[in-house]
């Protein structure tokens, strides 16, 4: 009989997600997938994932019944989303951002217009940590510039869908719905961009810009 030890299995996106719900985490997954991908991009002197994860609930891991239950959390996070992610360092494999299908009505673009705004401040987030200046190689302080342009338009989106004041046809927001997919990928490609300019960066030790953290509206 073989006593090789196997891995265990890699937990899901999915049951990741009911973890987090069962510890009441106040940061939605969406955003937790991309505060996990911007520290693991970021070029500084990142924080180990127990600490972005701490960081969660405000700094201090939930309170857990059991050493197993703890272990269950930190290891469906780490060394399943977090792993998971440390793929898109690559090339071949790009990030994609949460897939919504919204209606066309004012809570349909609401809702994605505000997944979009928080999975963006979660990539900054992450990005920067506690600094608030960093070093980033040119093409990823590009990006970072146009990502907060993006994130800009999808607040307006949302501002206006929760505004009943203004005026919202079927067919606007049709339009709407399409130009927010567009959006969606153009923050897509910058997300990506960065990831990768910041690996490259890290690889190759290539000249850095400071970069001061965007305030987001």
């Amino acid at each position: 009989m073989s006593n090789k030890r196997h891995p265990p299995p890699t937990v899901s996106d999915v049951e990741a997600r009911v973890l987090l719900d069962r510890y009441k985490c106040a940061i939605p997954f969406h955003e937790v997938r991309t505060r996990f991908l911007g520290n693991i991009a970021s070029p500084g002197i990142g924080e180990s994932p127990i600490k972005v994860i701490e960081q969660l609930w405000g700094g201090k891991l939930p309170e857990f019944e059991s050493i197993d239950a703890a272990n269950e959390l930190i290891g469906a996070l780490v060394m399943g989303v977090w792993n998971r992610l440390t793929q898109h360092q690559e090339r071949n494999s790009p990030f994609r951002l949460t897939r919504v299908h919204p209606a066309a009505t004012r809570e349909g673009l609401a809702t994605q217009a505000q997944i979009r705004c928080q999975e963006l401040d979660g990539f900054v987030e992450g990005l920067f940590g506690h600094n608030e200046s960093i070093a980033l190689p040119e093409r990823a302080h590009h990006g970072l510039n146009a990502l907060s342009k993006i994130r800009a338009m999808f607040a307006a989106v949302l501002d206006v869908a929760m505004d009943e004041m203004k005026p919202a046809t079927d067919a606007a927001m049709e339009t709407t719905i399409k130009l927010m997919r567009e959006m969606t990928k153009n923050a897509e490609t910058e997300v990506n961009a960065v990831v990768r300019s910041c690996t490259i960066a890290r690889r190759q030790m290539l000249p850095s810009l400071l970069a001061d953290k965007p305030t987001l509206h």
